[in-house]
Order: C-alpha cells, then structure tokens, then sequence
C-alpha cells in the first residue's frame, strides 16, 4: 500500500487537502490537557486535587500571617491536651467516665452510651472528640482566609474525622465487641457474606441487595398510563384517569433528568402521580432518557425544546384549549423556570400555573454542593465527561455520599458488615440506587452557566441566543422548599420570590430533606410545613423573617398543593381521550415507557 504522504507534492490543493482530511491528526492542546484531567479524576475520585491544593496552601499562608492567631490554637491545644491527660489518668484507674461528661459543645451523641464509660474506650473517645473540635477550628476566626478555602479546609478535616473515628472499627468501639461477644462471631460471618455478595453484584452490575423486589412497572412506576410521544430526549406519559370527571386543565410534571422519574410515582403508599389521578386530575409526565455517549452534543437548549416545550405542545393538542399546570422538581423545575420565561417572553399563554419542588433559579448560595462547584473542580468534571461523553451516575452519587459521609457511608457499611444486619429495601432507597447519567455538552453549560455563573438570577441566560428574563413570569406560582435540604437549601429556593411577577404566590416549606421532605404521601404523621400567599403587591420578607412569621402546621404538604391546584383548575369535565392520534399524538405504549428501563 503507497503512503498517502508521499502522493502529495504531485497533487493539486484540492487534492491535497483531501488526503490530508484522512490523515490522523495530532491532538490539540486542550484535548491533551482533557486526557490528562480525565485520568487525575479516574485516581482522584472525581475531585480536583487542584482546588484542595489551593485551599489548604491560602490557609497555610494566612496562618503563617497570624502569630496572634497561632498562639490561640495552640493555648486551645495544650488545654485541650491538658484536659485529655487527666481524663485518661482518671479512667486509667478504674473510673466509670462517660467521655462526653463536661465535654459541653464538644460532646458527640455516638459516645453517650454506657459502654463507652470503660477504660480505654472512654480515653480514646474523649481524645477524639478533642481532636475533632480542634481540627474543625482550623478555618474559624482566620482573617483573610477566603470563604470557599475555608470550606474545602473544613470538607477536607470532615472526611478524615469520619473516617478515623473509633465508633467505625470493631476494635475501639465496644458495642461492637459487645455485640461480636454475644453472638459469638455470627454477626461478623453475616457481615463478610453481606461483603461478597455486594461485591458481586457490583461486578455483574446489578443494584443493592432487595431492589429486585422493586421492579419497574410493578411494584414502582406502576400507575396506568400511556405514552403518547416520544423523541430522542424523553418520552411523555399520559396517565389513565380514576375518576368519572376531572380537573380541566391539566398537570404536567417536569422531574429532574439526574434522576429517574417514578421518584414520584413509587409505591400506591407515596405516589404523588396516583395521587393527583385519584382527585381528578389529567396527569402527564416527562421520563427522560438515560443518555449514553451517542447523546454528548444535547445542550440545554435541546432539554428544554425537546423537554418541556415538547411536552407542553404535545399536551395542548391532546387537551385542547385548556391551559397546563407545570410543576417541576429539582433541576427540572431549573429547567421548566427557564421554559416559562421564554413561552413568557414570546407571549405565549400555555402555562395556568408553574410549581417548583425544591428547585434552584438563583445558585448564589447553592449549599453543600458549591464545595464542588469552582473553576477548578468543573475543569475536572468536563474533561471526565468529555473523555467519556457522559458523566456517569455513580460518580455523583460518589459526590453526594461525601457530603454526609456518617450517614451515608460509615453508618451504613457498619450495620451492613460489622452488625451483619441488613437494612430492608424500600421503594426510595430502590429508585436511588437507580441512576441516570448526565451528557457532556448540557451538564456542562449547566454548571458553567447556571452554578458556577449565576445567568438565570441575574438576568443573562440565553434561550437559542436570546436573554429570556424571570421577571416575565406572572402566572400563579407555588413553590416548595425542603427544611434540611443539602442539595438545594430552602433559602436558595425562597429567592425566586424576588424574580418573577407572580400576583398569585404561594410558598411552602416542608419538614424532610430534597427527596423525603417531597416524597411525603398525602399522610405522613411526622411531616409539618409552613405556608403563605402572597401577591405582588405585598412585601417580601426575607427568608429569617419568614420562618419566624409563618407557623408550623401538621401533615403532608400535599393536600395543601392539591388544594391550590384544584380553585385553580377550572370546571369537572369528561377525561381527554389518551392521546391523540388526529394531532400526531397516538398511543405508543402503556406506561411506563421503554426510557425509564435504560
């Protein structure tokens, strides 16, 4: 075979540039730094060693600048050491001490029991709390340290104090020698099996132990419907009605792409979809798709024309001359804000009502997360995704695990492998275990653009290149904010307040976490919330002052919703037929649809 090379000099351009296009070519610049970040992440676990780098060196300088500052913490220290001393003198002979006794702020609940009172248990629990309140002091009261370095400094002294704590190891915990003493060994025998059949089902790809029992279409995602369109992002269900007449207008539900949708349609129990049918009204639902590599190029543009936009079209077809109520969760509800504000600014008038579920339009104080939202981090992110074309499930998971690693790792691998108990599944904790992954070129312009830059909030987010603007938004609006929501705090969501034009506004904030406090059930006896209506013309409180006025009621945020929904609804009609085939909307399937098994 002749190198093409060599036929070159005897070519014409034209020539010559075809054959040079079926030359490899050598790689650029960026992608070579691309490669280069994407294998740090593969070693790093996804975190940019870069910005911890940066974070503890700003610490370590000013703290260098502050002699006034270093003889504190080590007058804190030596006292503290003084204390732990005298503490193990006591204990050493013979003393019953419970470690968290004068231990005041410093005390840690995990060592309130009666076994940690022994000798040596109760020396180690003791210098461990110590250690704990010194080390997380480290960022306090440090003039000049910027804020995020002090969080990263602070993130990075939690992971260690979590995993170094004595309650995790069989050794220095004497519940669990009390525990292995009394069964004889069983309950380490159940944890080493609990062990490998986990790692077996890692290696063959299934999910935790008992999400079987949980099965897509079954036991979960199990309300009748049909899916009456479906393009390359998502399909639409339309949901069967269960009462003789409904609502007239209808309900869209925009959930979150990062998850699976039937996190609102679990069990009959906590079914918010089974829910709504059952009080009468036409329910539809997007299900995204999981993209695979093939899908990297879909931007936000594509989420939002082939998500909402389509769906909103599809339903304003099937029911004709009624307008939608759209409700979106999470980012979902990101996305359907955005969708409002441009069908806002084209004047088009499709949309009753919008309602928001824990979901974030100003990213200014995105809680937790923002230790993962920096330059350096999403440098990071975007070369694993664009090596990948995806960014996959389990490295977020990775990343919100991190977050609460007591209750989300040491905990769990501790009742799992060392108690030998395991927890039983349950529909939330099943859908959880079902991931969805995110395609390069939207999650990146969704970091970019709306956490790391802040467009939507303060005005300069583009919709096809055109600035689409919140305050266009004046329909009825109902929001809802979770009280201990690590993944989009209540306060971030109470913002949007400020940003539209609604003289119908609702805000509601409900007790639980981002997925709980929303998949509350029509009756939870522990659930409370607070709830005020607004209009326009009455003043906004800030979020302090909110919380002090409105009082807790008890019960489920959701007949409070439904409620709203229903003197908001329209006439009892007839139910719309399940699609429309004259309108290019025929039934494709029964729900729920082919996406939500990828």
């Amino acid at each position: 075979m002749d190198d093409p090379t060599s036929k070159i000099a005897a070519t014409s351009a034209a020539e010559t540039a075809a054959i040079l296009k079926g030359l490899p070519r050598a790689p650029t610049a960026e992608a070579i730094d691309h490669a280069f970040r994407a294998a740090l992440g593969k070693w790093s676990g996804g975190l940019s060693t870069t910005a911890f780098a940066a974070a503890w060196t700003d610490w370590a300088l000013q703290l260098a600048a502050s002699p006034a500052q270093q003889s504190l913490m080590a007058a804190d220290g030596l006292r503290r050491a003084s204390d732990w001393l005298n503490f193990a003198a006591k204990a050493a002979r013979g003393e019953a001490l419970s470690p968290t006794v004068d231990a005041g702020t410093d005390a840690d609940k995990r060592f309130s029991a009666d076994a940690w009172s022994q000798y040596p248990f109760n020396v180690w629990a003791r210098g461990f709390q110590h250690t704990s309140a010194w080390l997380q002091a480290l960022p306090d009261n440090l003039e000049g340290l910027p804020t995020k370095s002090g969080e990263l400094v602070e993130f990075t002294v939690r992971q260690w104090l979590e995993t170094l704590s004595p309650t995790n190891y069989l050794a220095t915990n004497p519940e669990l020698i009390e525990l292995t003493r009394r069964e004889g060994g069983e309950n380490l025998k159940r944890g080493v099996q609990h062990l490998l059949e986990d790692l077996a089902r890692v290696a063959d790809g299934r999910g935790p132990v008992g999400v079987e029992n949980f099965e897509v279409g079954k036991a979960v995602a199990a309300t009748p419907g049909k899916v009456v369109l479906r393009n390359d992002l998502m399909e639409l269900l339309q949901y069967s009605p269960s009462t003789p007449d409904v609502y007239a207008e209808p309900i869209l539900i925009v959930p979150a792409w990062i998850m699976k949708y039937y996190i609102l349609d679990l069990s009959a129990r906590n079914s918010l979809v089974k829910y709504l049918v059952d009080q009468g009204h036409t329910v539809f639902m997007i299900s995204w798709k999981n993209p695979g590599p093939e899908d990297r190029d879909y931007g936000m543009d594509d989420y939002l024309d082939l998500g909402p936009i389509a769906a909103i079209q599809a339903i304003n077809a099937i029911v004709p001359d009624r307008k939608i109520h759209a409700a979106g969760y999470c980012i979902g509800g990101t996305l359907l804000s955005i969708a409002a504000a441009a069908l806002a600014h084209r004047s088009t008038k499709l949309l009753a009502s919008v309602t928001l579920f824990a979901a974030q339009t100003d990213f200014s104080e995105p809680g937790e997360l923002s230790l993962f939202i920096n330059p350096s981090q999403l440098a990071m992110l975007k070369a694993q995704m664009h090596e990948e074309g995806v960014l996959d499930a389990k490295q977020m998971g990775g990343a919100f695990q991190m977050l609460r690693p007591r209750d989300l790792i040491w905990q769990p691998m501790i009742q799992s492998y060392v108690k030998g108990v395991r927890d039983p599944m349950i529909d939330l904790m099943a859908w959880n275990a079902d991931g969805t992954r995110m395609p390069y070129r939207m999650h990146t312009e969704y970091l970019y653009r709306l956490y790391l830059d802040n467009e939507l909030a303060t005005g300069r987010f583009p919709v096809h290149g055109e600035v689409v603007s919140l305050s266009n938004i004046t329909v009825p609006m109902f929001v809802v904010g979770t009280e201990t929501d690590h993944v989009a705090p209540w306060k971030s969501v109470y913002k949007v307040r400020r940003q539209v034009r609604s003289n119908d506004y609702t805000f509601l904030l409900t007790s639980g976490g981002h997925n709980a406090g929303i998949v509350s059930g029509p009756v939870h006896p522990k659930r409370k919330h607070r709830v005020r209506t607004e209009t326009q013309t009455d003043t906004p409180l800030d979020a302090a002052d909110w919380f002090e006025f409105v009082q807790p009621q008890t019960g489920s945020w959701w007949p409070v919703w439904q409620s709203w929904l229903a003197a908001r609804s329209g006439e009892r009609v007839p139910p719309p037929e399940m699609g429309d085939a004259a309108q290019r909307h025929p039934a494709l399937g029964a729900a729920p649809g082919s996406y939500v098994h990828g």
